[in-house]
């Protein structure tokens, strides 16, 4: 509904709603276009692809077949005259890294490869079915295997897609053997090729292109989302990019502002920055600037047509968001509410002089930089964890005899921890360094000792003079586990009041230094001891709707009134620490662990939750029993709890827990090395092997799983198969000790079976919850 709501520029969902109430399609038809007359049946002179975004990138042991059962995390929407054009314009917006339908590990395959990839119904289907017919192309139509009827039979993808493919392909040739003119360019701009891939194919020089392009005038114009096909006057602000000659966005003199969506919602970048962006552009325009917005994400409220004064669905590349700056000219552009992709063209826009309203890109680049960021933090005096960057084997075991175990292994420039591991032992390095990453001159891996404690998140906004600090937020899980798959507490749960103190420190330290403007996201870790910096983030962050909502602090509205040069002070919600909250609120993943069925459930450094809920309620207790149940987790009362720990988890702190579920009633198993060091502590518990745990499951003998793997995504081992097994069989499997003692406090809660009383927040507390 959300994607036909913006295809075809209806508003569906009042539409149903007014039917609901009564209204008459007739009466429907004037509240749709203004025109009696006018048909609900689109006339349409565009076309729009939605392709899905898939989180195969993240989960290297799923299977990429795609079937009846849904595996996407998120879509993009393309609009463009053509099929062509909108289909490599999504490919674009899918930010895959790749160049129009070209992967080059597809293009690598030998014939039979190809055929069964082909055959197999991927996610990469649609590029090798490119790469066949440009195998059938380069050899004249002379090979059976790879003519387009012979792709046809073996796909029964329709004749007419698989033409429109061809045509790209036919294009691509053009480029390759006759080079870059006048009539070349202006078709492969029509088709959808980018600027990076014609340069690539034809070998001419960006000069040359843009020598081309300006004397001939070859720039895209954008048209309004029209479906009534120019019958009647559309009313929808909202456009899109083509190589036309009229150019139908009419540009007012009014002052503006750009804000650059998120694209496709994905694993550790999802519906947190369509929030920050609806909250943006409702500050941009309560501020007196006309709201211009980018972003090519069907799902989203900023994608909707009105919410911003003016929406262009495109996809998030240099070039296109540079086409719309060109046509606009706003005052600036944020890139704060975007996430990392939109943080990620800060360095081009800044090359090319464009305003970066808020934080600077010499800042941005300070705090993304490690090297000068520890500088930074060293000159402050502020802790951060030590760490290495090496490109070979010799070097990283230097490392680990200068840093010591456990330590947090990553390769470079990841988002959402892709391919972070901790690790404890020689062994355990030398497997990641050998099978989970390449490692070279090129691609050096980052080796940082493992702080183990309390993980702390803060969110401030900044004015470049003063901060405020909505609030802290502790997470349940210890460090090591990725802060979108930990569960969160505000107001903080157990860390000290002096501790605070010195998040506050550190936060107003940093944001001075870094002379952030607008929002930003600092991780700590708590030892027990010293507080230590693990990441800074000069944007929003996955925690700021929560925040937000939580302590009433309109924190978008602040940042973006910063960033436009008004100060904390004057705004009426100090500065500081806000105060805290009478209730307490908890924040918990929520995993598609059922739809990715070969995925490990296990969490760790690498993000895998897909979404998350919030609970609020008096008490910790009884907010997390409200916490679990919200995720769609089963809390059992009585039953038995499976165990199984890794080496470095049996300590007297995750006995006490494991007691707890003694003491609670519950039968205990275990694996032969935990149940032992269990006995050893006074814990009853049977010796229970992995056949034995799965009869355990089948019988209803077992309600819980605790499994704490030495590694994950092993899916060899014993532990990965238990704990598939028990997720596809609905019982809550518990991969971090931490998790588990909360799950042991929410099954308190249950028990306790108090009659729940519902409260406005506005009865815990006097704030005025503005637009909420």
């Amino acid at each position: 509904s959300a994607l036909a709501s913006k295809a075809a520029g209806y508003p569906i969902a009042k539409l149903a709603a007014k039917i609901a109430l009564g209204y008459s399609l007739d009466e429907l038809k004037n509240y749709v276009t203004g025109e009696t007359s006018a048909c609900f049946e689109p006339t349409l002179d565009y076309c729009v692809v939605k392709f899905p975004k898939w989180p195969f990138d993240k989960f290297k042991t799923a299977s990429r077949k795609l079937g009846t059962q849904m595996k996407a995390t998120g879509e993009v929407m393309a609009i463009s005259r053509t099929f062509e054009s909108a289909l490599l314009k999504a490919v674009t917006s899918l930010e895959i890294k790749l160049e129009g339908m070209r992967a080059p590990h597809i293009m690598g395959m030998t014939d039979d490869e190809l055929i069964e990839k082909i055959k197999f119904r991927d996610d990469e289907r649609i590029f090798a079915i490119a790469e066949a017919m440009r195998r059938g192309r380069a050899r004249g139509g002379a090979d059976e295997h790879f003519t387009r009827e012979a792709i046809y039979e073996l796909t029964k993808v329709d004749r007419w897609f698989l033409s429109k493919v061809d045509r790209i392909v036919k294009m691509e040739n053009t480029l390759t053997r006759h080079g870059m003119d006048v009539e070349t360019l202006r078709e492969a701009e029509e088709i959808g090729f980018t600027d990076n891939e014609i340069l690539a194919l034809s070998g001419a020089s960006r000069e040359v292109l843009t020598d081309i392009r300006v004397y001939n005038d070859i720039f895209p114009v954008y048209k309004v989302v029209d479906t009534c096909g120019g019958e009647f006057e559309a009313v929808t602000p909202y456009y899109y990019a083509c190589f036309d000659e009229e150019d139908e966005s009419r540009v007012t003199d009014e002052p503006k502002i750009l804000v650059v969506g998120s694209g496709p919602i994905r694993i550790g970048q999802g519906i947190e920055f369509d929030y920050c962006c609806v909250q943006g552009v409702w500050a941009i325009k309560d501020l007196g600037y006309e709201a211009v917005i980018i972003n090519n994400n069907p799902e989203t409220v900023s994608t909707d047509f009105d919410t911003s004064d003016k929406l262009y669905f495109e996809a998030l590349h240099i070039d296109d968001v540079m086409n719309v700056i060109k046509k606009e000219r706003p005052e600036g552009v944020i890139l704060q509410f975007g996430g990392q992709t939109s943080l990620n063209l800060a360095e081009a826009l800044n090359r090319r002089s464009i305003r970066i309203l808020g934080t600077s890109f010499e800042s941005i680049d300070l705090a993304e930089d490690r090297q000068k960021f520890s500088e930074l933090l060293e000159g402050l005096g502020i802790p951060t964890p030590p760490g290495r960057s090496v490109t070979d084997v010799g070097q990283a075991m230097k490392a680990v005899a200068e840093l010591g175990y456990p330590l947090v292994v990553r390769p470079s420039y990841v988002i959402g921890g892709r391919s972070m591991q901790v690790v404890y032992s020689d062994e355990e390095l030398m497997e990641y360094l050998t099978e989970a990453v390449s490692l070279g001159v090129d691609r050096p891996v980052l080796i940082d000792r493992y702080i183990e404690g309390k993980e702390v998140e803060v969110d401030a906004i900044a004015d470049g003079e003063d901060i405020l600090i909505p609030g802290i937020m502790e997470h349940i899980e210890r460090t090591g586990v990725h802060s979108g798959d930990s569960s969160s507490v505000y107001p903080p749960h157990t860390i000290p009041d002096a501790v605070c103190e010195t998040l506050i420190d550190y936060t107003r330290r940093i944001t001075k230094a870094l002379g952030v403007v607008g929002l930003l996201n600092i991780q700590y870790a708590y030892d027990g001891s010293d507080v230590f910096v693990i990441e800074v983030n000069p944007r929003a962050s996955r925690t700021v709707p929560i925040m937000s909502k939580v302590t009433g602090v309109p924190m978008v509205r602040l940042a973006v009134g910063a960033m436009l040069g008004e100060k904390l002070a004057d705004a009426g919600w100090g500065t500081g620490l806000y105060r805290k909250m009478p209730f307490t609120a908890v924040k918990m993943p929520v995993f598609s662990n059922a739809k990715l069925t070969d995925v490990d459930t296990a969490v760790g450094p690498e993000m895998k939750s897909t979404g998350e809920i919030l609970a609020i309620d008096e008490t910790y207790e009884k907010a997390v029993n409200k916490g679990f149940l919200a995720t769609g987790l089963t809390i059992p009362t009585e039953g038995g709890v499976y165990v199984s720990l890794r080496e470095s988890e049996r300590t007297e702190a995750t006995a006490a827990v494991i007691q707890g579920y003694a003491d609670a009633g519950f039968s205990l198993c275990a694996s032969p090395g935990t149940g032992a060091y269990m006995r050893g502590r006074g814990i009853a518990c049977e010796d229970c092997a992995s056949p034995d745990v799965k009869s355990a499951i089948d019988e209803g003998r077992l309600n819980i799983v605790v499994n704490v793997p030495r590694q994950v995504n092993r899916v060899d081992s014993d532990s990965f198969a238990i704990r598939r097994y028990a997720t596809e069989r609905g019982l809550p499997v518990l991969t971090c000790t931490d998790t588990a003692e909360a799950f042991l406090i929410a099954i308190g809660a249950k028990r306790a079976n108090k009659n729940a009383v519902y409260k406005t927040l506005e009865e815990y507390t006097s704030v005025n919850f503005t637009r909420q």
